[in-house]
């Protein structure tokens, strides 16, 4: 991955997002990556053993940076960095790099629904990646890189689209947003040195110069939901 300049939010879109109602990367490795089953997430239930966790599957550039940020997020139990969208069974990351499989970097986000809600995670992450560049992030381009929003219902659809529909009636970005809504299918995670990549290599260029002046940003705008 490159080293690419990050913008602050623009206060509008702070405002936006606090206000905001709703109506509902280094070397690689050739290991094989194992699907993420439901039966392999950690789920929380109530006494009635209803179940109090939820799971969406985010894309907003390198994976590095957006999995940092939610698992600083209060109620946020698991966040896995991997590959949805393509077409290829288990890619590796230097398959995903090569833009042929079709897949996106993204994170799957396993989360407390007592503790935090969709309307929050989705706040968060169009706080933290720019929805407006195509395909890029910064200096990261390439489709594996695009803004998207793996939904697995109808909740989860019209949640994101309220909300896309909300910053685009307000024009907070003052540019289109391109941010794709799809349908999910399948997460296979990333290898295992792609997992918790933030906090084992703090000191490493991209890590200060890309993805903590996010968490930076996102300390400030949440400071109340930090863990």
């Amino acid at each position: 991955m490159f080293t690419k300049s990050v913008k602050l939010i623009p206060s509008k879109i702070m405002i936006t997002l606090v206000v905001l109602t709703v109506s509902a990367c280094g070397q690689t490795s050739n290991s094989e990556k194992v699907m993420n089953n439901s039966n392999e997430k950690e789920i929380k239930t109530t006494e009635n053993n209803v179940s109090t966790s939820d799971t969406i599957t985010l894309g907003g550039g390198c994976y590095w940076c957006v999995e940092a940020v939610y698992e600083m997020l209060k109620g946020v139990i698991k966040v896995e960095s991997g590959f949805s969208g393509g077409t290829v069974k288990n890619p590796s990351y230097r398959e995903v790099c090569n833009g042929t499989t079709g897949h996106a970097e993204v994170v799957q986000i396993t989360y407390d629904t007592t503790k935090t809600s969709l309307d929050e995670i989705l706040k968060v992450f169009f706080t933290v990646h720019d929805p407006t560049t195509l395909n890029q992030q910064g200096a990261d381009i390439g489709t594996q890189y695009r803004s998207v929003i793996f939904y697995r219902n109808e909740t989860q659809y019209n949640t994101a689209k309220s909300i896309i529909d909300t910053l685009t009636k307000e024009n907070v970005y003052g540019k289109p947003i391109v941010t794709q809504l799809a349908e999910f299918t399948t997460f296979y995670k990333a290898e295992d040195y792609h997992q918790n990549y933030y906090d084992q290599h703090k000191e490493e260029p991209y890590c200060r110069m890309v993805i903590q002046p996010k968490i930076e940003k996102f300390e400030k705008i949440f400071k109340d939901r930090l863990k």
